[in-house]
């Protein structure tokens, strides 16, 4: 572009901002080394005279990085939903920092319905490292009825997790509203300034010397639920690197498994009950908490 004689006086960032959006822009460009006054690059600070020619490059457009497709497994599949066995590490949706990589973009054209265009056929989701089962709606219709069926209680949603210690009594229920904590921004707990209700019901499996195998049934579906109930009544789930003692037993997660999601068909009526046998890495853990001695459960 040509510097018309108005322009004399001039710094180049002034100068290039209306081109560019913005003086920060323009500035951002210069300092890259993409700008050129008659042939020779400037500072931004450099004034004009009027007449010189000014050339912009284009800038390289970025490409993103390759992210792999999350892995996943079909426990069940119809035309109406599906029942995934999610592995740890995989995020179900996107969200900040997850923009790639997730469950629902591996399953693109597979799941949809809701109200969120982000969050195609999610009636619930697992925590990034809690590895097991959740249903996933492939309409509209479906996955209003399955919200609905959430909501009255009527999808059954049992985990397996192995805790530190052992709990006051072989089963029980943790009735205590949860949600941010007020001073940890990262947790759910009681301490909360928005307190929702939340219930979890457990029961022992194994007890072992110093940690027990539960089995944990969600009334509710809270963020963090399980994880924060059981630190509450002072059994962190194993291995949790926000709520326990990371490294437990060689875990590199919590030790938290959607183990069985039961329900009735929103179409058909028919009764869905699936089971997630353990992950190789709880497999190992347990054994090293038995000391060898337990049968991992399914």
């Amino acid at each position: 572009m040509k510097v018309p004689a108005g322009a004399a006086g001039e710094r180049l960032d002034v100068f290039l901002a209306a081109h560019a959006g913005s003086r920060t822009a323009a500035q951002r460009l210069i300092d890259d080394g993409l700008v050129r006054v008659d042939g020779r690059p400037q500072p931004k600070r450099h004034v004009l005279s009027g007449g010189e020619e000014i050339t912009v490059e284009q800038r390289a457009e970025q490409t993103p990085p390759e992210v792999p497709e999350a892995r996943f497994a079909i426990a069940y599949e119809d035309e109406h939903l599906l029942v995934i066995d999610k592995p740890a590490g995989v995020v179900v949706h996107p969200a900040p920092g997850h923009d790639h990589g997730t469950l629902v973009q591996a399953l693109a054209g597979r799941v949809a319905g809701g109200p969120d265009p982000g969050r195609p056929g999610v009636v619930h989701r697992l925590d990034r490292d809690t590895s097991g089962l959740l249903v996933l709606a492939r309409s509209d219709d479906v996955h209003a009825a399955l919200q609905a069926a959430l909501r009255e209680r009527r999808i059954t949603r049992e985990y397996l997790a192995l805790v530190d210690g052992r709990p006051p009594a072989r089963a029980g229920t943790i009735d205590a509203p949860l949600g941010r904590d007020r001073r940890v921004r990262t947790r759910m707990s009681s301490d909360t300034d928005n307190p929702r209700h939340a219930v979890t019901h457990f029961a022992t499996e194994q007890a072992f010397e110093d940690a027990t195998l539960l089995r944990v049934r969600l009334e509710t579906g809270r963020t963090h639920q399980i994880r924060a109930h059981l630190l509450a009544i002072g059994n962190p789930v194993a291995g949790d690197p926000e709520y326990g003692r990371p490294g437990r037993f060689g875990l590199d997660r919590q030790f938290l498994h959607a183990a069985r999601l039961a329900f009735d068909h929103p179409v058909s009526g028919e009764s869905i009950d699936v089971l997630a046998p353990l992950p190789e890495d709880l497999v190992k853990a347990l054994r090293l908490a038995s000391g060898e001695r337990a049968d991992p459960p399914v």
